[in-house]
């Protein structure tokens, strides 16, 4: 239940043709703390409740625990929410072994596209496609809990 991941900037939308799936998502925090998140997200047509902990020190790995819920119960959840849902669209893009998710961001946070990567370890290597940009993982305004609350047009 340990999560690994990497964040990027996305330099170009070349991503967009190699996309394998892409789903629509609206997400909200119950909980935005820094030493805990708890979130509330509709991607397409399921529903999903996830507490995260605190990153480690490298900003890369750190405790995840997810449920699927039913989208009708996350719809009254996210009424529960602290201000600021997120809305996205994510693109699942496959690059060598690795399956990056990238979020094109709507709203409040329009113009802000961000890539991740799941990894096995911290260390592990992967291939970095040419469209991504620089690495963020370890700047907390990158964090969706802190863009549900300090939205990426208002920087």
């Amino acid at each position: 239940m340990i999560e690994i991941e990497r964040k990027f900037l996305v330099a170009s939308n070349a991503f967009k043709s190699d996309a394998l799936r892409k789903n629509n998502i609206a997400q909200g925090y119950l909980s935005a703390h820094t030493e805990r998140t708890v979130r509330v997200r509709i991607k397409g047509e399921k529903g999903y409740l996830t507490i995260k902990g605190k990153s480690n020190e490298t900003g890369l790995s750190r405790f995840e625990w997810e449920k699927d819920i039913s989208v009708e119960e996350a719809k009254q959840l996210l009424l529960l929410c602290e201000k600021g849902v997120i809305e996205k669209i994510r693109y699942e893009i496959q690059v060598g072994e690795h399956l990056f998710e990238v979020d094109e961001f709507l709203g409040e946070n329009e113009g802000l596209v961000i890539a991740e990567v799941e990894l096995q370890s911290e260390s592990e290597i992967f291939e970095k496609p040419s469209w991504l940009g620089i690495e963020v993982t370890q700047d907390h305004r990158y964090y969706n809990s802190y863009l549900s609350q300090n939205p990426f047009t208002s920087w």
